[in-house]
């Protein structure tokens, strides 16, 4: 198997996608708790994060998903996806409608999503802090940037971990490939959609949460959280699990 995962509990498959600024250890406050509300919970790490290697071919992240899903036997899932996982999430669910049940994007990106001044911004110092070997500096800038202020001590250490190893095993690679983008279109999505987005995370972000539930989901609801970043489900993790359980389940 192409990715590393983690897999417990029973019931509907239920399908957790991280951010790029963590990897599939974000889900921790998560994981028992959607447990205990009857899912089969599944949790993975993009390639070049956590316990997954770097690609050393051509790939596309939606099908190394699917890949997963099909060696795990599960048909149907539903999906809850973080930032960059949320636009992954998109995808699985345009290019196979059937086999997504319900959809949860939190701070998500998307196919469309356009950086502003406040992305480019963070981009350019993480990029000469890394060039300039100052690993640790640009861990602490994607922490200050990506986790708003309701986080814990704990969790910005938990942040500094996981950000840390994705820096050190892309750093290591010597010929890291990019994904593959597929042309895919929102408007094949069926699935029922929740949009959560953080009203002090960047203002990208809350850009996308708009586009998504204003129009281009056609079954979204959308809940905007005023004490929110970008990672809320690390921020206020009891509150986004009574959101998440609430709607997978409803």
């Amino acid at each position: 198997m192409t990715l590393a995962y983690d897999v417990a509990g029973t019931g509907p498959g239920l399908l957790l996608l991280h951010s790029t600024v963590c990897d599939r250890r974000m889900w921790d406050p998560q994981w028992d708790a959607l447990q205990a509300a009857g899912f089969r919970v599944v949790r993975c790490d993009f390639r070049g994060f956590g316990d997954s290697p770097v690609a050393s071919a051509p790939y596309n992240e939606a099908d190394d998903v699917v890949e997963l899903l099909d060696v795990l036997g599960l048909d149907t899932v539903a999906i809850v996806g973080a930032s960059h996982g949320g636009r992954v999430a998109q995808e699985i669910a345009a290019r196979w409608p059937e086999r997504v049940t319900r959809l949860v994007l939190v701070c998500s990106g998307s196919s469309e999503f356009v950086p502003g001044p406040a992305l480019g911004e963070f981009w350019a110092k993480e990029e000469a802090l890394l060039e300039a070997g100052e690993i640790d500096a640009a861990v602490d800038a994607n922490i200050a940037t990506f986790l708003g202020p309701e986080a814990s001590a704990a969790a910005r250490e938990h942040v500094r971990v996981m950000q840390r190893r994705a820096f050190d095993v892309q750093l290591a690679a010597e010929d890291e490939q990019l994904p593959i983008d597929v042309d895919f279109s929102l408007s094949s999505i069926t699935a029922p959609t929740f949009v959560i987005s953080g009203a002090k995370d960047l203002p990208e972000f809350g850009d996308v949460a708009r586009r998504l539930s204003g129009g281009l989901l056609s079954d979204a609801r959308a809940v905007e959280l005023a004490w929110a970043g970008h990672l809320p489900t690390l921020e206020r993790p009891d509150e986004l699990n009574a959101l998440l359980t609430e709607f997978l389940t409803d």
